[in-house]
């Protein structure tokens, strides 16, 4: 008699079991490769196959705006509002779900990123799926997307514009913990990545409901679009939670054709939280933004020097902080390789060019 075993609701043999538990147990003697980076925003890892993410900002924001450069990005291959993208060879095609919007609505975003990608509108592009689930159940939803996936192969990017749809209660925790579980398996067991859409909060800068909490905790990337305070047209890109390290802040407005452009010369200001964040959690081009404010012609300094050249630079981007903070900032500036020390004279180390880093090449090959 075969023995039976149940996981979760479903019952299973011994035999399936026993694969299982191949499947999942960990080697030391195996090597594991670390998984494939499909898109990048200004050097930083955005998304990697196996893993998901999302894009969340109140409504209005322009957060499908966002979403539409990532998607064009990863059709094309262009670098489109910063984003680039490369999907492996067998895995091009797009899987886009809206839960939200009617199919008129759709087909503006469907057409917004054909053009963004350069593709023709008078034609179907075989590169991606639009599927519009605005008149289903959550569950129905789900299960589409599963019988998606489990039809195609080839799909290396699953966008989810409204993942709040595909549960009754955003405020359920057991709920919110069945959706992060689905995305968690169908981006692992696919080898894929799943970016998803979700609203913050109207009254703060919160994901709404445990779904929100759980997409915080699990998900690789979280980008936050919000409008800039003095100018309602222009739409701010920053990473709330990312795990890589973190890309310069940008901007984009929507132009005449109703197509998203990047706006040339955005300096971000810091928010109220950032302000109050430790100085690590600063990206490198901030640290660079500030520093080059008020080094001048960039001579060694003595340290009482540097010390008041790092004051009045951090302070020039709204990240103002006292002696003390900024003896151990300027600790981290050199272990980050941005200041180095020679004697006792201090000097900022300017970011190298493809030009001044050919020249490097050069002279290693000369040696």
């Amino acid at each position: 008699m075969m023995d039976i075993t149940t996981l979760g609701n479903q019952r299973i043999d011994q035999k399936t079991f026993n694969q299982l538990l191949k499947h999942i147990k960990l080697k030391i003697t195996e090597e594991y490769a670390f998984p494939p980076e499909i898109i990048t925003c200004g050097g930083a890892t955005i998304a990697t196959l196996g893993n998901f993410s999302a894009s969340v900002g109140k409504p209005k924001s322009k957060k499908t705006f966002n979403v539409s450069a990532i998607v064009a990005a990863a059709i094309s291959g262009k670098e489109i509002l910063g984003y680039k993208a490369n999907l492996p060879k067998d895995k091009r095609k797009i899987l886009y779900i809206d839960t939200e919007q009617s199919k008129y609505h759709c087909h503006k975003v469907l057409e917004r990123i054909l053009q963004l990608a350069g593709l023709p509108l008078d034609k179907e592009s075989r590169l991606i799926d639009f599927f519009v689930l605005r008149e289903y159940t959550p569950e129905q939803r789900r299960d589409i997307i599963s019988l998606a996936l489990r039809s195609e192969s080839q799909y290396g990017l699953v966008v989810i514009d409204g993942v709040r749809d595909l549960l009754r209660d955003i405020n359920n925790p057991s709920e919110a913990l069945d959706i992060i579980n689905d995305l968690m398996r169908w981006s692992s067991y696919y080898d894929l990545h799943i970016h998803t859409v979700l609203h913050l909060n109207k009254g703060d800068d919160n994901t709404r409901g445990h779904i929100g909490s759980e997409l915080n905790n699990k998900a690789e990337t979280v980008l936050q679009i919000t409008k800039n305070i003095d100018d309602n047209s222009m739409s701010e890109v920053k990473a709330m939670f990312i795990r890589d390290k973190e890309f310069a802040p940008f901007a984009f407005r929507i132009d005449n054709n109703g197509l998203p452009g990047i706006v040339e010369g955005y300096k971000a200001e810091l928010s109220k939280r950032d302000k109050k964040m430790h100085f690590s959690r600063l990206t490198e081009e901030q640290h660079r933004e500030a520093i080059e404010s008020a080094i001048g012609d960039n001579l060694p300094l003595g340290y009482s020097k540097m010390l008041n050249v790092l004051t009045d630079g951090y302070s020039n981007i709204g990240y103002s902080r006292g002696r003390n903070t900024i003896i151990s900032l300027l600790r981290y500036l050199m272990e980050m390789g941005l200041v180095l020390k020679v004697d006792k004279a201090y000097q900022y180390v300017p970011k190298k060019t493809e030009t001044s880093a050919d020249d490097d090449m050069s002279a290693q090959k000369s040696v």
